[in-house]
């Protein structure tokens, strides 16, 4: 009995080893055969980037829900018009002279600047060269294709669209070009609060003596944003400048469109978002601990510079979360991810993040990707060709000679941890480890090892440049986008911001559109209230975001953007001055503020040939079936210097009558 059990043990444990090999066997076998269908996962190529082809634009069809992307209903009534109200004179050729001019800075300090230099143009009865861009000349590695205007506008659009303001020419006249290389003409460095005053009295004079005079702009422009009610006339010339005459080259006007044509065609609206995250930025309004470890030293590094050039005149060290409670310091790209969240957009919402530099990279949009999971930018809707063909053929930068430093012994290694500091910058790495190029390269490597930052290279200019052409096509989507919220605007710097600029535009072209002017203030305060449960916060808390940035949108939010930003910059807030009202829109009694000026309200009842068309009001079936989609839609539910100044949604039809010759007789 015992040997028989001892028997079937035997033929039970076979048949166990068989079945196992067998199953390896099946299992090793379909491993074999599958393998062609598994999809390994790597970064996509251009040629494998999905984009639907423009001709198919018009199939794309979505519904909106109007609490996240309907416009403001009390400011349809607003429409653009910057057309001259009176008599308006045609410029004649015999002038006063001539007005050269070098603009300095970014993106935005060079549309600002060229807007300023027009109406100084027109005020002083004088003739404007084409001015030079200094971040896009040759000498900085741009290609031979484009000058220094050329490289961002369209000159020939430029001069056209001004011929009934201001003569432009593309030069000097070539017996005033040895002249000006010989400094013989008087130059100025103008202030960007110097007043008309100045202009008359000092600068015309000297104007009409020499002939041509230069300019010199570093500071986003050259005359003060605010204007007398006489002096209107201008405002509205700023305004012809910078929405209508102001345009793109066409290869960038092109791949904008595509780009926001792309972003649509992926079925749903989609949220501009720009988180003014520069380092300049954050140097100035003293907000370094805002990020970790490097960053802050090269932020701290920045403000030191400004401090030593004048440009500054308070503290190194100051508190940046005390900065950020009294709204001087960007809103995080986490804060408006969760900003977003309680005003009710979903997770799938589409968001662009605009803005050609964000001061620590990709990691600090980790979070807003985590809150949502659409968020792209330019080279997620570009193809490298695309971007490529927009630089135009560049010639090869010199090899760059890079050479290791010296070793350092000991002694010198210990004796500047003890200089340090406070915050003790990090030792070289070990000399037994492999010292990598990278290591000693950019603003890592000199921050571990100098006091001071290395001058430029030839490819830091290359890309300063570049970043001049990524900010037009972000320009181009932020103010085409369904929604705009500004990561830092109106920031008392006196400077021209990017969001500024664009919900100046979007304010101008569109006035209902979806353009959040939020209160960074009180948002802080918001914030601090539920610092250690912001991923869950309270109803009572999202209520009331809810309600602010709500408000932001509409007549609360321009009373504040006119207190606040049109003072430093008038393209921020071109109202009244630059819009007019249908007559038969309710509207309530204009606000004025302390020195009489409107801060709502005041715009000119609109001319009647704008009236027609613009009266209509949809019928209570239409407003219905809007209610109705609404409902359905799930989805959304929820030169030198010889003197210095003195030290006193979509877009409307009717923004193409600018450009129409008929539409107003300077001679009327």
């Amino acid at each position: 009995m015992k040997m028989v059990f001892k028997s079937k043990i035997k033929w039970i444990a076979l048949l166990v080893l068989i079945l196992s090999t067998g199953s390896l066997v099946i299992h090793l076998s379909i491993t074999k055969f599958s393998t062609s269908s598994l999809v390994f996962y790597a970064p996509k190529k251009d040629s494998d980037l999905d984009f639907p082809h423009l001709s198919e634009k018009q199939s794309v069809r979505y519904f909106r829900n109007k609490k996240l992307w309907g416009t403001v209903k009390s400011l349809e009534s607003l429409q653009p018009y910057a057309n001259p109200r009176s008599s308006y004179p045609v410029p004649h050729e015999k002038n006063n002279g001539y007005i050269y001019a070098k603009i300095f800075g970014g993106f935005e300090k060079i549309r600002s600047s060229i807007c300023d230099l027009v109406t100084i143009s027109r005020l002083l009865n004088a003739t404007l060269v084409i001015p030079e861009i200094q971040e896009s000349l040759r000498s900085k590695g741009i290609s031979n294709k484009f000058k220094s205007f050329s490289y961002l506008y369209d000159e020939d659009q430029f001069i056209a669209s001004l011929k009934k303001d201001v003569i432009i020419v593309k030069s000097l006249p070539e017996n005033l070009k040895a002249a000006r290389k010989r400094n013989e003409f008087p130059t100025f460095k103008p202030k960007s609060t110097a007043s008309p005053n100045f202009y008359m009295k000092e600068i015309l004079p000297k104007l009409k003596k020499a002939k041509v005079i230069g300019l010199v702009l570093a500071d986003g422009g050259c005359l003060q944003s605010d204007l007398p009610p006489s002096m209107y006339e201008f405002q509205r010339l700023r305004c012809r400048v910078a929405f209508h005459a102001l345009q793109f080259r066409e290869e960038i006007q092109v791949l904008g469109h595509q780009m926001v044509e792309r972003l649509r065609a992926w079925g749903q609206p989609f949220l501009a978002f720009h988180p003014g995250l520069m380092r300049d930025t954050l140097a100035y309004h003293g907000c370094a601990e805002l990020f970790q470890d490097i960053h802050t030293e090269l932020v701290q590094y920045r403000r030191a510079q400004m401090i030593k050039r004048g440009i500054l005149n308070e503290e190194l060290n100051v508190d940046s979360h005390l900065h950020r409670e009294n709204g001087s310091c960007p809103l995080m790209p986490e804060e408006v991810g969760l900003l977003l969240r309680a005003i009710g957009y979903p997770p799938k919402t589409t968001i662009y993040v605009a803005g050609s530099e964000t001061f620590g990279g990709q990691r600090v949009l980790i979070p807003l990707r985590t809150l949502f999971a659409n968020v792209v930018d330019r080279t997620s809707v570009c193809r490298k060709q695309d971007l490529f063909d927009l630089v135009g053929p560049e010639t090869l930068l010199p090899v760059d000679s890079f050479q290791l430093p010296p070793p350092k012994s000991e002694k010198q290694l210990k004796e500047e941890w003890k200089r340090a500091g406070p915050r003790p910058r990090p030792l070289p790495p070990p000399p037994e480890r492999p010292i990598y190029r990278y290591e000693k390269e950019g603003w890592y490597g000199w921050i571990t090892e100098t006091e001071s930052e290395a001058d430029p290279s030839p490819m830091d200019f290359r890309r300063q440049a570049h970043r001049l052409l990524w900010d037009a096509l972000d320009y181009i989507v932020s103010v085409e986008a369904d929604a705009f919220f500004p990561g830092f605007n109106n920031d008392g710097s006196g400077w021209p911001d990017f969001s500024s600029l664009v919900m100046g535009q979007r304010l101008y072209e569109s006035a209902a559109s979806r353009t959040y002017r939020p209160d960074r203030k009180v948002l802080a305060k918001f914030f601090n209230i539920t610092r250690d449960n912001m991923y869950y916060p309270k109803h009572n808390w999202t209520h009331s975001v809810r309600e602010h940035l709500n408000k932001s949108l509409g007549e609360d939010g321009l009373i504040r953007q006119s207190l606040l930003s049109k003072p430093s910059s008038f393209l921020s807030h071109p109202l009244p001055e630059c819009s007019c009202r249908i007559s038969s829109a309710r509207f309530q009694t204009p606000v004025e503020g302390i020195d009489g000026r409107y801060l709502y309200g005041g715009e000119d009842e609109c001319p009647e040939w704008m009236q027609h068309g613009q009266e209509a009001v949809p019928s209570e079936s239409m407003e219905t079936e809007r209610d109705k989609n609404d409902d359905n839609e799930s989805e959304y539910e929820n030169d030198v210097v010889q003197q210095e100044s003195d030290d006193s949604g979509g877009k409307s039809s009717l923004i193409l009558s600018m450009d129409r010759d008929d539409e107003w007789d300077p001679n009327d």
